[in-house]
């Protein structure tokens, strides 16, 4: 699969992520953004308030770009929109904003045929599809797709070198799992090498 190469001279990336609480969308916006940082891009990273009762749908958002970030508005029209459950597909109207010629990402184990048939999308939206359930389940042992997700998403975007971007997500994930944790950094990082390597168009 060829990576898309955003652009990012002078540009703004918007993300915006869709999950259930638990699921970890706020946790995979704020590792994805303190990442890019790392790699010397300007970024914001920060949730939609509200209720996050386990279970119940969540948002969060990203902006990425190569020059600093002066808007602090509400994320309306992303470029890349990531799909942490399928089952949010249309209650939460995962596609509403989405940019012509964006991209849409989501874990589900439907092939992208299926998908863009299910959500009827127009020919212009890019749409991904990786299984970081099941790859979450192989390698952390559980159902949490958010740093599956971050592979996926550095895989489509083609904004980040992969090898660089992962050294930051290390970094990242070794702060995270301290004390007795530090078990669960390597399962996440194949997780997240697993879905760059397994994203599908």
């Amino acid at each position: 699969m060829a990576e898309v190469c955003f652009n990012l001279a002078g540009q703004v990336l918007e993300i915006r992520w869709h999950g259930r609480g638990g699921q970890g969308a706020k946790t995979a916006a704020l590792l994805f953004g303190e990442s890019a940082l790392d790699t010397g891009m300007h970024i914001q990273a920060f949730p939609e308030y509200g209720p996050e009762r386990m279970g119940a749908p969540v948002q969060a958002f990203n902006r990425v770009s190569d020059r600093p970030i002066w808007s602090h508005a509400a994320v309306k029209r992303p470029r890349i929109v990531v799909v942490l459950d399928s089952s949010l597909i249309e209650s939460a109207r995962v596609t509403e904003g989405l940019q012509e010629g964006g991209i849409l990402l989501v874990n589900t184990t439907d092939d992208p045929a299926a998908m863009r048939e299910r959500l009827d999308l127009s020919k212009d939206i890019q749409l991904y599809c990786v299984d970081a359930s099941k790859i979450a389940m192989e390698t952390v042992g559980k159902n949490v797709p958010n740093t599956p997700m971050l592979g996926a998403l550095v895989k489509v975007t083609g904004v980040f070198e992969f090898e660089p971007m992962m050294e930051a997500i290390k970094a990242k994930l070794a702060d995270k799992f301290r004390g007795g944790k530090e078990k669960f950094i390597e399962p996440n990082l194949v997780s997240i090498r697993r879905a760059y390597e397994e994203v599908r168009c």
